[in-house]
């Protein structure tokens, strides 16, 4: 189950950031699908795992494609609400070296209620894994985390963006996956070294989470737990666009413990699949299927 947004993403490519205050002239301009709750949530299902997805969209044009995408990538879109208003929108920046900057402005992701996500969680037997980001409200984030762990699933939480997320809310969180960046901000931790990032991860399991991942761009991931901690490595690929490649990650992950692997290997698919998403421009066009995962796998 993802619990999560869904955004019409308007990608301009350009040469270079620009300064502020400074215009550059753009490249090109595509719409793509996105979103993190709908990029992971289609990661997953291209993976092969079982998806269905809690969110909102608008009354506008952009949520009937959003929603025509959720069904057409097999992805369960019962506790899909459509509100009054737009849906959500990304404005997308990506220069020449596949760096990006996002602003994203809410819609109606913004209108997610606790009481949808309660809902709809409580609607569905044997609920495996429960995924959210900070995309939602704080309060529709804590319900798929704490009604999740009340029905026995395994809980992760990708906070981005980095919410003011209670002390109560990380001890509901079996796996936190956070970026580098994200992890400073939770944490108060300088994490631009691997030391840094160690410690951070260290202190984020002692906050109550079972198990803190954090993505390090090109330099991997690291992991720990209270008792032990690891590296992850990444594939060798040309990347071209970096924009969902973060998603690709958890999206693995989720597909791979759904599958019943042990988080060492789950780690692997997510390098993986993370990896994979950057060889391809835009959210949801690049993330990879499971043939795409397994060759890489096995390369």
């Amino acid at each position: 189950m993802i619990v999560g947004s869904l955004n019409v993403d308007l990608v301009v490519g350009l040469e270079r950031m620009p300064d502020p205050g400074e215009t550059v002239m753009g490249r090109t301009l595509n719409q793509h699908p996105g979103g993190k709750g709908l990029n992971q949530a289609v990661a997953a299902a291209r993976l092969g795992a079982s998806v269905q997805m809690i969110g909102a969209v608008g009354s506008d044009d952009s949520g009937l494609w959003l929603r025509g995408i959720v069904i057409s990538e097999g992805i369960g879109d019962a506790g899909i609400r459509t509100v009054d208003g737009p849906s959500g929108t990304a404005l997308i920046e990506v220069d020449r070296s596949g760096m990006n900057r996002i602003v994203v402005v809410p819609g109606a992701n913004g209108k997610v209620t606790p009481g949808d996500v309660t809902a709809a969680l409580h609607d569905i037997d044997d609920i495996a894994i429960v995924l959210t980001q900070g995309e939602v409200p704080l309060a529709s984030v804590e319900a798929a985390m704490v009604v999740g762990k009340s029905k026995g699933a395994r809980t992760i939480l990708n906070p981005a963006p980095v919410l003011d997320y209670p002390m109560d809310l990380l001890r509901a969180v079996d796996v936190v996956l956070p970026n580098e960046h994200e992890a400073a901000q939770l944490t108060g931790i300088d994490t631009s070294t691997l030391e840094g990032s160690r410690a951070a991860a260290s202190h984020l399991v002692s906050l109550g989470v079972s198990y803190a991942i954090i993505t390090r761009g090109g330099d991997g991931a690291i992991w720990a737990t209270a008792d032990d901690s690891g590296d992850v490595d990444i594939f060798a690929v040309n990347p071209i666009d970096t924009v969902a490649a973060g998603d690709g990650f958890c999206g693995g992950l989720v597909a791979a413990l759904a599958e019943g692997h042990e988080l060492s290997e789950a780690l692997r698919w997510a390098a993986a699949a993370g990896g994979l998403a950057t060889t391809k421009a835009g959210a949801v066009p690049s993330l990879p299927t499971r043939a795409e995962l397994d060759a890489l796998l096995n390369s």
